[in-house]
C-alpha cells in the first residue's frame, strides 16, 4: 500500500518565482514508496510466525529509544492538531488541547499507554514504556477512566469523550480511531518479544488480563482494523516517528494486509 502522498513542486515554484511571488515553502517529504519497500524487503513473501519474526527484527534494528520526558516533546509533534499548531489532538475525543497544558490537572493532557503499562509490568521504562508508536495525548480524566482495561465492544458512553464506551473491564474507542488503536496494539505485540528484560507482549481474545503481558480482544481489534483503515493523519504520524524520533515504523500502517497474514 503506497504511503507517500507528497509530490515535487518544481513547476509551481518556478512559476511563482517568475511572477515575482515569494518562494513557496515546501515541507520535507515523507519517505518515498521505494524507500519503504526497501525497509520491509526482508519481510516480503512471508506469513504467520515467519513474517512476525521478520517484522520484529526490522522494527527493532537501528531504533532510537526515548526517555519518558522526551515523549512529551515528541507527542507535541506527532500529534499536532492539523488546524492549530499550538495544540495537540486528544486521541479519544479528537479535540484540540494546548500543547502547554500537559500535566496532572483535570483539564490537562497526559500520556496514554494504548498498551497499558501494567499488561507486562513495563511501567515507564525506556523501551515499551516510552515507545511513541503506542503513546498518545489524552485528557487526564479520560485516561484515568480507561485505566488498564482491555479493548472490547459495549458499555456506557464516556461523558468527557462522547463516542467512546466503557464498562468494568473493557474500553471501546470512538469509531474514528478504532483502527488506529488496533494497529498500535499489533505493533506492540510484534515489537516486544521478550528481549532486553521486558515481557513478551501478546494478543489474546479475552478481557480482564490484569498484569499478564496480554491484551484483548484480538478478534475485535482485527475487526476494528478492517473497519477503519489507515488515513492520512495516521500515515503522517508514522512518517514523523520514523524520520524524527524513533527511526522505526509501524508496519501495519504501511501494510495493513499483514495483520491477516499474521493473525488470520
Amino acid at each position: 500500500m503506497p504511503i507517500n502522498r507528497w509530490k515535487p513542486l518544481p513547476l509551481l515554484i518556478g512559476a511563482a518565482l517568475a511572477a515575482g511571488a515569494p518562494p513557496v515553502a515546501v515541507a520535507e517529504p515523507a519517505p518515498g514508496t521505494a524507500a519503504v519497500a526497501d525497509y520491509y524487503q526482508d519481510a516480503e513473501g512471508k506469513t504467520g510466525e515467519e513474517l512476525k519474526t521478520a517484522l520484529h527484527r526490522i522494527i527493532s534494528t537501528g531504533t532510537t529509544t526515548l526517555t519518558y520526558d522526551e515523549v512529551w516533546d515528541a507527542l507535541k509533534v506527532t500529534d499536532q492538531h492539523p488546524a492549530d499548531a499550538a495544540s495537540i489532538t486528544l486521541l479519544y475525543s479528537g479535540e484540540p488541547r494546548s500543547k502547554d497544558s500537559n500535566g496532572g490537572g483535570a483539564d490537562e493532557w497526559n500520556r496514554e499507554h494504548v498498551w497499558p503499562k501494567s499488561h507486562g509490568d513495563f511501567g515507564t521504562a525506556p523501551g515499551p514504556g516510552t515507545d511513541v508508536h503506542h503513546l498518545r495525548p489524552t485528557d487526564v480524566t479520560v485516561n484515568s477512566e480507561r485505566g488498564n482495561k482491555d479493548f472490547d465492544l459495549g458499555g456506557s458512553e464516556v461523558g468527557e469523550a462522547p463516542g467512546n464506551r466503557t464498562d468494568a473491564d473493557s474500553w471501546e474507542p470512538r469509531d474514528e480511531v478504532k483502527g488506529d488503536v488496533a494497529r498500535m496494539v499489533f505493533y506492540m505485540a510484534v515489537r516486544y518479544e521478550g528481549a532486553d528484560g521486558f515481557a513478551d507482549l501478546e494478543l489474546n481474545d479475552q478481557v480482564d488480563n490484569g498484569s499478564a503481558p496480554y491484551l484483548g480482544r484480538s478478534s475485535v481489534l482485527r475487526e476494528w482494523h478492517r473497519q477503519d483503515p489507515p488515513d492520512a493523519a495516521e500515515q503522517r504520524r508514522n512518517d514523523v516517528i520514523y524520520e524524527r524520533f524513533q527511526h522505526n515504523r509501524n508496519p501495519f500502517v504501511d501494510r495493513p494486509e499483514w495483520v491477516g497474514a499474521i493473525w488470520g
